[in-house]
């Protein structure tokens, strides 16, 4: 028999024990993930379903946020569930319990991108019969967690590794050890101010959005205690000019940020770090690294393409998710977010009037 519980505080070691080993385990769903989303807008619940002999088989964090001018929220399991999704009964068991969470906490709906590959047809179908809804609004990076990755399996030796990258990403690698760009493995908080510079940088160069400092202070007071996080930083004539930020979790290991300077970029400093991320998940007997996010649309004229050659030239698997689902609870609630989100996105005034209105025609 089965039974389903929130995990107390007190219990973190045993939840992320469960989640870093099980089936489709992930950083996303680990306790402190949830901690970190929780200094914002979120708040976590963290469920596990255990066995008659109160032994885990299937867990979820699930992130609580609440709609404005609604007085409902929506749950959001990021790279959720974990466990085995092809234990159809289990999967129902779990979900249901989700369900009775919902109602409690006034959930219109769940949300789930679960780290299944789209060419998983079973799992697809299982979700599809259980009435979740596609609920993609775009290719590449429109989701709220990338689609396509690429992925390399690090089991061969280092030499295997090394010589099944592309020939012009070994080529690189070498020349940038042969500039003395220099990888620094051991860097402390200290040296977080200057990765964020850089990326700062990179994104006024690239045309993208960087969060705030205090989030990346955030990952790092969570996370690096436990040992899910690094930091590698670049030098070149003793200045960093390229920094990576990386996530260990069990057995796998993740590329999460990557920052570059615009000086000295043809000494190819991002190249030699990827090396080192890859060996570092090795040696911490890591068996998958993931790039995470690549461009969907692979022609080379998409602006991103540059990015996905860079990542490609690893040798790593192109894997493309099942994408975003929703379970709907509250079939009005939900037709009424998908339909004022975009809208809430740019004037949250439009919403709360919106609540106004509709409590004066009842």
């Amino acid at each position: 028999m089965l039974q389903a519980r929130l995990i107390e505080p007190e219990e973190k070691r045993y939840f992320n024990d469960f989640v870093s080993r099980a089936p489709k385990g992930h950083i996303l769903q680990s306790y402190e993930w949830g901690e970190i989303k929780g200094r914002g807008e979120w708040q976590p619940l963290r469920l596990i379903v255990e066995d008659e002999n109160g032994e885990p088989r299937a867990a979820v964090s699930l992130l609580k946020r609440v709609i404005p001018g609604l007085n409902k929220a929506f749950f959001y399991a990021p790279r959720g569930p974990v466990g085995d999704v092809h234990n159809h009964g289990l999967m129902d068991f779990l979900f249901a319990e989700v369900g009775k969470l919902a109602k409690a906490h006034g959930a219109i709906f769940l949300k789930i991108d679960p780290d299944i590959p789209k060419e998983d047809a079973d799992f697809e179908k299982y979700l599809n019969s259980r009435g979740f809804k596609n609920s993609e609004k775009g290719q590449g990076f429109e989701g709220v967690q990338p689609k396509f990755v690429f992925r390399l399996d690090i089991t061969p030796d280092e030499e295997t590794l090394f010589n099944n990258f592309h020939q012009k990403t070994r080529y690189n690698i070498r020349l940038a050890q042969k500039k003395g760009v220099e990888i620094k493995e051991d860097c402390t908080k200290e040296d977080l101010p200057v990765f964020y510079e850089i990326l700062k940088e990179t994104t006024e160069r690239d045309k993208f959005l960087v969060r705030s400092y205090s989030y990346f202070e955030d990952l790092w007071d969570y996370l690096v205690p436990s040992g899910y996080l690094k930091l590698f930083m670049a030098y070149y004539e003793g200045k960093p000019i390229a920094g990576t930020l990386a996530f260990l979790f069990g057995d796998k290991a993740w590329y999460i940020y990557g920052a570059s300077s615009n000086s000295h970029r043809n000494v190819m400093p991002n190249y030699l770090l990827q090396w080192t991320m890859i060996k570092w998940a090795k040696a911490n007997n890591c068996t998958l690294y993931d790039f995470r996010g690549v461009p969907g649309h692979l022609s080379e004229d998409n602006p991103l393409y540059g990015l996905y050659r860079f990542k490609k030239g690893f040798n790593g698997v192109y894997t493309e998710f099942v994408g975003e689902y929703d379970l709907v609870y509250s079939p009005f609630y939900y037709w009424l977010w998908t339909t004022l989100e975009p809208i809430y996105q740019k004037n949250i005034r439009r919403l709360i009037n919106l609540k106004k209105k509709l409590r004066g025609k009842r």
